[in-house]
């Protein structure tokens, strides 16, 4: 549960970081409520995968419809309730989850229809992906549609049911992604969500009636899933944390480099598991690349995300610009150089979610804020001397998320990405997910992938026909 939306014994309160005002209030569920989801998830899904493929995948793509024209209403409800300026947040709906969700609507067919396998006398034989079943989706709140959408609508196009425990964060996501699938004509008890504490939803893993579990969130969450999992065999995809490096070679593209970096740090005020966390520039280019990242870190406005003017708004909470804080000030009693006056942003305040950008110079990996995830707007640089130092480095973390590589080189790309221990390997971008690629981690970054049809692949189980035509 996030530090910022407060519970009590049978309530979510979801403080927003904007000003401090309890935004959305919602009850947790009852037990016999969560009995009764459980049923009704079971039982409808009987009947929903049975439905043809191309029905169901209609019915999804009128919810992803629904959901995109109320973008900007959306978009509103997010900058609300974690902090993101709204002058972005109606993108989350309209470019990334509308991307990915039409993706994985578009191969559905192809990608779920029966397998033939090579003719054989007497007997046909084929490979059938059938539905896992109810799938209780976890998601976190920096990117709620988007994460969600990863796993709710494929679930659905699959032939699961799917419960769906929204971050009490971001409640509201829940709610709205109910009333697009009603509009959308999908049958009662396929798509419910609960507000859960965490023992209700470890009890609700090991429930018999579950058949996959998707989660995304810190890597001690995703060892409590795992815990919860018990003895149980059932499939579970766990995205989890990142400390994502990028390189930058002598040969790169500077400008369009630095500009696509400091996007990849800043976004969303550095909260996405896949920003972009540490940098390894080339000493041939470290002074120029220095100057050029500071520079255009100082054009980002830190203000009330409300206001249309803001690119940067407030972390999560307090408590996280706390940690931040302490981490960057740790570093610099370590050696760091800090690159940026936090003066230069009026609006950075101790005490509050308002947190400056800083860029440090002078680190090393004895320092956190070079090893461990950090979340918030800061972008740690270390020079290096050639690539065989900058692939060491970027493989000393217990994460492997994304890595990128900035160079004019594809072949030296590619080599160097094959060193390179991570789930997805950039060359010039960065904090980029693509439906047509799984998303996947290794190490403590995750198990298991959502998207592409590596992605249906989680979310079905493969049964066998074996037909023998006549005795």
């Amino acid at each position: 549960m996030s530090q910022n939306a407060a519970a009590n014994f049978s309530r979510i309160r979801t403080i927003s970081p904007v000003d401090g005002s309890v935004y959305v209030e919602r009850p947790l569920a009852s037990d016999p409520e969560i009995e009764a989801k459980l049923a009704r998830a079971k039982k409808s899904q009987r009947e929903w995968r049975l439905v043809p493929i191309s029905e169901r995948a209609s019915i999804c793509r009128r919810a992803v419809a629904s959901l995109v024209e109320r973008a900007v209403q959306l978009g509103t409800e997010l900058t609300w309730q974690m902090g993101r300026p709204i002058r972005y947040s109606p993108m989350e709906i309209r470019n990334g989850f509308q991307e990915r969700a039409l993706y994985m609507i578009d191969i559905a067919e192809a990608e779920l229809a029966d397998h033939e396998i090579e003719p054989k006398d007497n007997f046909r034989r084929f490979i059938r992906n059938e539905p896992v079943g109810v799938v209780l989706a976890l998601m976190p709140w920096n990117y709620p549609y988007l994460c969600s959408g990863n796993f709710v609508i494929p679930a659905i196009v699959a032939g699961n049911s799917v419960i769906l425990k929204p971050a009490p964060q971001s409640p509201l996501v829940a709610e709205r992604y109910a009333e697009a699938f009603s509009q959308a004509g999908l049958p009662e008890g396929i798509f419910q969500f609960m507000h859960l504490a965490h023992d209700q939803v470890e009890r609700i893993i090991c429930d018999p009636r579950v058949g996959f579990v998707a989660f995304t969130g810190s890597v001690d969450s995703g060892r409590s899933i795992q815990r919860a999992r018990g003895e149980r065999f059932i499939g579970a995809g766990l995205e989890l944390g990142g400390k994502d490096p990028a390189y930058v070679r002598a040969d790169a593209f500077l400008e369009q480099t630095i500009e696509n970096l400091v996007d990849g740090v800043f976004f969303n005020s550095g909260q996405s598991c896949c920003a972009v966390e540490r940098i390894y520039v080339h000493q041939d280019v470290w002074e120029k690349f220095l100057d050029g990242f500071v520079e255009l870190t100082k054009k980002y406005v830190l203000d009330n995300p409300l206001d249309p003017s803001t690119t940067l708004g407030p972390v999560i909470n307090e408590r996280a610009a706390t940690s931040v804080r302490i981490k960057v000030e740790e570093a610099i009693r370590k050696g760091a150089r800090p690159l940026v006056d936090t003066s230069f942003f009026p609006n950075s305040r101790r005490g509050t979610p308002y947190l400056a950008p800083q860029v440090l110079a002078n680190v090393d990996h004895g320092m956190r804020v070079m090893t461990e995830e950090t979340f918030g707007p800061v972008a740690p640089l270390m020079r290096v001397k050639d690539d065989a130092e900058a692939v060491a480095l970027m493989n000393d973390s217990r994460y492997g998320l994304t890595a990128s590589v900035w160079t004019s080189d594809v072949d030296a790309s590619v080599q160097i990405g094959s060193r390179i221990e991570s789930g997805t390997w950039f060359m010039n971008r960065c904090d980029y997910v693509d439906p047509a690629l799984p998303w996947t981690g290794i190490k403590d970054s995750g198990h298991g992938c959502s998207l592409s049809r590596r992605g249906y692949a989680s979310l079905t189980q493969p049964k066998s026909f074996h037909l023998r035509l006549s005795l």
